[in-house]
């Protein structure tokens, strides 16, 4: 469960705020519910503090499920190196997206540049402790990407990682339309030095284990 969706919520600060205070009193009891019920805190749209103070707070691993490293892109959801390194030494997931606002040339993005920030971000925090959080919302309209962006608390329009003149979603690059874009990742992963049980890894296995390991 995210703690914030972009901007502030009653427990931590989202990503699009100017302010970061953190993860508020509220949200620390949350954590705490969280992991006494098993349920993942996941910090994909929060601001830095807050996800460093989640990572800290929490008794175990947080994820951040759909998120690429800024060192490759500075998108507003994309995260610092710091805060990286402290999550794998946490035990936390990285799931690398695959929505076009988070890569690097957008939907221009190549399957090479990907898997190759795939790989530096192995270096980093380990292989083990990424995967793919792909973000994809399949053949929905873009009335759901405003309304996700949205909801009903402000007049006021929220273009998000848009714009005026493309406020919907964007298109996907070609080499990841859907989940059979997974073969696509799988020669990309093989052709920047990944092992077979490392890609195994990242295209699944490393998930299934964090789960598992959770409960």
């Amino acid at each position: 469960m995210q703690l914030t969706y972009n901007n502030q919520s009653l427990l931590a600060t989202g990503c699009y705020e100017k302010n970061d205070s953190g993860v508020t009193n509220f949200g620390r009891e949350a954590i705490k519910e969280m992991n006494r019920v098993g349920i993942v805190i996941d910090m994909s749209h929060s601001a830095e503090q807050s996800t460093l103070d989640a990572i800290n707070i929490s008794e175990k691993p947080i994820a951040i499920t759909h998120a690429n490293p800024d060192f490759w892109y500075e998108a507003k959801r994309n995260k610092s190196k710091d805060l990286l390194k402290t999550l794998a030494d946490s035990g936390g997931m990285l799931g690398l997206s695959l929505y076009a606002h988070h890569l690097k040339d957008g939907t221009n993005c190549t399957l090479d540049s990907f898997c190759e920030m795939t790989a530096k971000t192995a270096e980093l925090m380990g292989v083990k402790n990424i995967g793919i959080g792909s973000d994809l919302c399949l053949n929905q309209p873009d009335s759901i990407v405003e309304w996700m962006r949205n909801g009903t608390w402000t007049k006021a329009k929220n273009y998000g990682e848009g714009s005026k003149t493309k406020p919907g979603f964007p298109k996907q690059p070609d080499w990841f339309l859907d989940a059979r874009g997974f073969n696509n990742l799988e020669q990309g992963l093989k052709k920047v030095g990944f092992n077979e049980n490392e890609i195994n890894g990242v295209l699944g296995n490393n998930w299934y284990n964090f789960y598992k390991g959770i409960n």
